[in-house]
């Protein structure tokens, strides 16, 4: 699967402001990841600590918290990690099912599907 990145935001623990980053798509990755010092400065702060796998197979631990995130122009609320030091920012798995989008990795575009109830 080709790279790609896709803008999502971020918004303030208050609803007030957000910041939008380019984050890079990973299905392999549970959850969407963000710098901390951006989720910080949105007064939002980590509510647990959570393990998970590198892809070196390395377990590690990262804080996590639920934020309002925005993508598409549309908004939920998903679990997210706080990225150490210059960590780029990643759209995973968790999000991408729940905002109901499809990879386009040849054209390197999210794509909204219908949802299910079979």
């Amino acid at each position: 699967m080709g790279e790609f990145t896709w803008p999502i935001s971020v918004w303030s623990a208050d609803r007030q402001r957000r910041e939008t980053v380019e984050a890079l798509v990973d299905t392999g990755a549970t959850y969407s990841l963000f710098p901390a010092a951006m989720l910080q400065g949105l007064g939002i702060a980590p509510t647990d600590r959570e393990q998970f796998e590198q892809a070196d197979g390395r377990i590690v631990a990262w804080d996590t918290a639920d934020a309002l995130v925005s993508v598409n122009g549309r908004q939920l609320i998903r679990r997210v990690i706080f990225g150490n030091g210059g960590a780029e920012a990643i759209i995973g798995a968790d999000t991408l099912q729940g905002f109901r989008l499809l990879v386009d990795s040849h054209d390197h575009r999210l794509i909204e599907r219908v949802g299910r109830l079979k």
